[in-house]
């Protein structure tokens, strides 16, 4: 299997990772697909709403007898045939998430890492330990790393320490998230992906076991 160098943040290599052969499989854009679809979907806020016949204001009395008068017959003043009047099946607040199997989005975050590293765009460095937490520190760490524009840093919430923290969040175009919390939207969002070292041997062995439980699952199936 392929490997990819580990580097510090100077951009000097220290050691080189073994990919897992989990990595070396056809990326599914259709799978991908679906997982950013899933995620910008839970985004959205589902406060969209139309006032129906009973929330417009007016008086719900019968404007004029039902017979003799020459005119079509009306109940309310609140119609919705009329100006004014409510909406007939207009939107109502409502949520628009719903279920994705995690089988699926352990899927997709595999294809999304693959692409990354097909592209060129993944690097693992040792970690990501600075003398200070400022900004410009990691901003110029970024740079050595050829990744001026936009960035995902993913660590392990065992080794997120607070002058990362502080010296990344106001990075333009970067993004800090725990290898246990990344999404596919994340990977593709941003054009570079830089994990430490442990968080990327952590996400691997979520990844391994996810497979081979779908492979004991279909070897019982059949």
């Amino acid at each position: 299997m392929a490997s990819i160098k580990v580097v510090n943040l100077g951009g000097k290599e220290v050691g080189t990772f073994e990919l897992d052969e989990i990595f070396a499989g056809e990326v599914n854009e259709a799978l991908l697909w679906e997982s950013v679809k899933h995620y910008r979907a839970s985004l959205r806020q589902g406060t969209a709403a139309t006032k129906n016949r009973k929330a417009v204001s007016g008086a719900g009395k019968k404007l004029w007898k039902q017979k003799g008068t020459g005119r079509a017959r009306v109940g309310s003043i609140r119609t919705p045939l009329w100006r004014g009047g409510g909406t007939v099946h207009g939107p109502q607040p409502r949520s628009y998430e719903y279920q994705f199997p995690r089988k699926k989005l352990m899927g997709a975050l595999r294809s999304a890492i693959a692409s990354k590293i097909n592209d060129g765009k993944l690097t693992i460095v040792e970690n990501f330990d600075v003398v200070e937490a400022k900004t410009k520190v990691y901003r110029e760490a970024l740079n050595t790393l050829d990744a001026k524009k936009t960035a995902l840093l993913v660590e392990t919430s065992q080794q997120l320490n607070e002058k990362l923290y502080l010296g990344s969040r106001n990075l333009q175009g970067v993004e800090l998230v725990l290898s246990s919390e990344v999404h596919p939207y994340d990977l593709l969002k941003y054009e570079n992906a830089i994990f430490s070292k442990a968080a990327f041997e952590t996400l691997t062995e979520t990844l391994k076991k996810s497979v081979s439980k779908r492979q004991h699952a279909e070897k019982e199936a059949a």
